[in-house]
């Protein structure tokens, strides 16, 4: 079963450079931790104008919670988590959960 961590950034103070920096230093450096499966990220967009959301949210799979909690406590895990404070100037929180899978029965 894949367990996820799901990171949301707030909104940057220079979102240019924010994306720069998230995509030439901080996945390359997310990419070698190991047991990560897959990494994917994007900017959201809320469906409710009144509710704001994150600037950036990142989903990172592992295959089970021990393997993430290793990931997160290797030196790479570490070095991708240090690095935060390089440009995550909008705040970041982090939320994991064991993915679990609906189907419509179509």
């Amino acid at each position: 079963m894949v367990h996820r961590l799901v990171v949301s950034y707030g909104q940057p103070a220079d979102p240019a450079a924010f994306d720069a920096y998230y995509r030439e230093t901080h996945t390359p450096l997310a990419l070698r931790q190991p047991g990560l499966v897959r990494l994917t990220f994007g900017h959201a967009a809320s469906l409710d104008p009144s509710q704001p959301a994150p600037y950036l949210v990142a989903e990172l799979d592992f295959d089970s919670e021990q393997a993430m909690g290793e990931s997160l406590s290797s030196p790479e895990g570490r070095a991708a988590g240090k690095d935060l404070a390089n440009f995550a100037t909008g705040g970041v929180t982090f939320t994991h959960f064991e993915v679990q899978t609906a189907s419509t029965g179509r």
